[in-house]
C-alpha cells in the first residue's frame, strides 16, 4: 500500500509531471508557463494548501489541471500584483507630495 504524504513531500518526484504540464500549457499559448507556476496554481486553487495524498493522486491532479483553472490563477495573481503596484505607487506619490511641502 502506498503511503500518504503531504503534496510538498512528493514534489521532488513529480517534477517531470509538472514540466510536462507546463509544456502543454505553453503549446496552448501560455508562453510564460513554468513548472513552478503549475505547482503554485495547484497549491492555491486545487489543493488549497498542503494536504496529504498518495503519489498517484498528486500526479492525477497535475494532469487533470485544466487551462481554465490555470488561467483563473494567472488572472487573479495579475490583479493582486496590479493592486500591490497601485498601492506602492500611491504611497510613493503621497511621500513625494509630502516631501515637496
Amino acid at each position: 500500500m502506498e503511503n500518504l504524504k503531504t503534496v510538498s513531500a512528493w514534489k521532488s518526484l513529480i517534477i517531470p509531471a509538472l514540466e510536462s504540464k507546463s509544456s502543454e500549457f505553453r503549446l496552448q499559448g501560455y508562453e510564460e508557463a513554468t513548472s513552478e507556476d503549475v505547482w503554485k496554481c495547484l497549491t492555491e486553487k486545487v489543493w488549497k494548501g498542503n494536504p496529504e495524498k498518495r503519489l498517484y493522486e498528486v500526479v492525477q491532479d497535475i494532469f487533470h489541471l485544466g487551462s481554465n483553472v490555470y488561467m483563473s490563477y494567472l488572472t487573479l495573481n495579475a490583479y493582486q500584483k496590479d493592486d500591490l503596484m497601485d498601492s506602492i505607487a500611491a504611497l510613493t506619490g503621497a511621500n513625494e507630495e509630502h516631501n515637496k511641502i
